[in-house]
């Protein structure tokens, strides 16, 4: 029990720690100095901040109501236009149907199962770049050159 005293150089008679009181204290000091520097960060950085970005939502909430649009007036037209319109989109695309039919026929037709040596059997499409190529362009002029203008 000696040893302790000896080696932390602590005499018997004095004391080891502060008082609650003083505890207390310095933590009120301590939370005191966190709260201010909070503060002081809420003036200097949080605040300018906030109002710069309302004055931009400001701005921009007025440039919006400033612009108009003019559509035009719309085009009517019979009922008989309109129908013959529909007609001709659904024919034309019952017929773009029937063509990727074919050409899935022609797919299907052309794979051709092949054994591995090694390892699991797998799929051979057997046609010819020329084919290949007609196809992919096909297919893409479809899904990529549709038009949405009426008339």
């Amino acid at each position: 029990m000696l040893d302790f005293f000896q080696v932390n150089e602590v005499s018997p008679n004095d004391r080891l720690g502060e008082t609650i009181s003083s505890l207390k204290h310095q933590m009120k000091r301590r939370f005191n100095a966190v709260i201010a520097i909070i503060r002081d960060i809420e003036k200097s950085q949080t605040k300018p901040t906030t109002i710069m970005l309302q004055q931009l939502f400001e701005q921009a909430s007025g440039d919006s109501e400033e612009e108009t649009f003019d559509f035009g007036t719309p085009e009517l037209i019979s009922e008989s236009e309109e129908l013959n319109y529909y007609r001709d989109n659904y024919f034309k695309i019952q017929s773009e149907h029937q063509a990727m039919c074919n050409d899935l026929e022609l797919v299907l037709n052309s794979i051709k199962p092949v054994k591995g040596t090694f390892g699991s059997s797998f799929l051979k499409l057997e046609i010819s770049k020329k084919e290949y190529q007609e196809l992919k362009n096909r297919i893409e002029n479809v899904y990529n050159h549709n038009s949405t203008e009426i008339g």
